[in-house]
């Protein structure tokens, strides 16, 4: 009888380990988890996909997760050469005035990019936030211009911004879990780098005013980093009206999560809603990489100063699996074009490798030209028949 029972409950444990697995569809509303935060939302980074959400297009304050926005225009600000990390900035009166989050700026002190960028990641603070948008933009209000802009272009259509630190109340400040998974994806995919600060657990910078010297600690506000090893960032928020907020994001086993929580009832909860996300994400999820490294046979061209073209994969092919595929059925399939006519631009899509798995396609990746090849005239064809026979 006793054995019995065990059997019983052992079987009760697997049933429920697979249902968690499996029994829930990707995009599922709110049915995979069970989450006390209003809003919320799981995302896996390299291909966008949602595995999991709840109200995710509710419009809510995002508090300091604004910060990931300012972030992101920091960072096009240093890709473009416009700032460099090295650069010096000065803290204005309007910079130091800022409340709530600070790390205590004075006006006129003097610190880098970089330990600004340090100071917004890792203790959120709103001064040095300011202080960086009126560096890379002039003003704070010609940075927002630009924030807002740039949610526009990456469809972000529920996001509108007042501030560059969320510090604000105002109802006119807002945006989604969605909308925050798209930045967040936005700032980690194409820079990285920000992984060097957001995992930074106490740092000291320094603080070189009228009164002195001394040293000041900063402390990051992702206690994650602390209770989840897998952690690699974000960003929190908190106010009154936004209550708490956070996007984490972590990376397991080559795979990169993002799960944003918002309008969490205290700040543990937020937290922990955020890991038990991306604990589901991580069990549920595998990722089928190829680098597409292979060289590829070069193109006939007709008409062009150059018969052939040279022709690259433009990246790699990932696919994410979440019903445990068996990934040696997947199978890669090269569609090119037989010739090309000049001229051909460098980077011109000429055709595509395409990845099915069990005879459907799960995805593809363009091929193209590596370099660009001018169409020909009379000169260059007596040229090449010079070349030909004569030499």
């Amino acid at each position: 009888m006793i054995g019995c029972k065990r059997f019983i409950c052992k079987l009760l444990a697997v049933v429920t380990i697979v249902c968690f697995l499996y029994g829930n569809t990707v995009y599922a509303e709110g049915e995979a988890l069970s989450l006390s935060s209003p809003s919320a939302i799981l995302m896996e980074a390299s291909t966008g996909t949602v595995l999991f959400e709840k109200n995710p297009d509710e419009v809510r304050s995002p508090a300091s997760i604004t910060k990931i926005m300012t972030l992101i225009l920091t960072f096009e600000a240093l890709e473009k050469g416009r700032i460099k990390l090295e650069d010096e900035v000065s803290t204005s009166a309007y910079a130091k005035s800022m409340g709530g989050s600070q790390v205590f700026l004075e006006e006129g002190e003097i610190q880098t990019v970089d330990t600004l960028i340090k100071c917004i990641a890792v203790a959120s603070g709103n001064d040095a936030s300011v202080a960086i948008a009126e560096y890379v933009a002039g003003s704070e209000a010609e940075f927002v211009n630009q924030m807002n802009e740039k949610a526009a272009a990456l469809g972000m259509t529920n996001t509108h911004f007042l501030d560059c630190c969320g510090l604000t109340s105002d109802s006119g400040h807002h945006t989604t879990a969605r909308d925050v998974a798209i930045m967040s994806r936005e700032l980690i995919t194409r820079y990285p780098q920000i992984y060097n600060y957001t995992t930074i657990w106490m740092e000291d910078i320094t603080h070189v005013t009228r009164q002195g010297t001394k040293n000041f600690t900063l402390s990051s506000t992702n206690k994650l980093l602390k209770q989840y090893q897998w952690t690699t960032g974000l960003k929190t928020g908190s106010t009154n009206a936004a209550k708490y907020c956070f996007s984490a994001t972590a990376n397991k086993e080559g795979i990169d999560l993002i799960a944003v929580v918002m309008g969490a009832p205290d700040y543990k909860i937020r937290f922990a809603e955020a890991r038990s996300m991306l604990e589901y994400g991580f069990a549920m999820t595998r990722i089928y990489t190829d680098e597409n490294r292979e060289t590829l046979t070069p193109l006939k061209v007709i008409g062009g100063k150059a018969e052939e073209v040279m022709i690259t994969p433009k990246g790699a092919f990932r696919y994410l699996d979440v019903t445990g595929a068996d990934f040696t059925k997947i199978e890669k399939t090269f569609k090119l074009k037989d010739t090309l006519d000049a001229p051909v631009a460098e980077g011109t899509e000429v055709g595509k490798i395409v990845y099915t798995l069990e005879n459907k396609e799960i995805g593809s990746v363009a091929i193209i030209a590596a370099e660009t090849v001018e169409r020909a005239y009379y000169a260059d064809y007596l040229k090449r028949v010079f070349r030909k026979y004569l030499i």
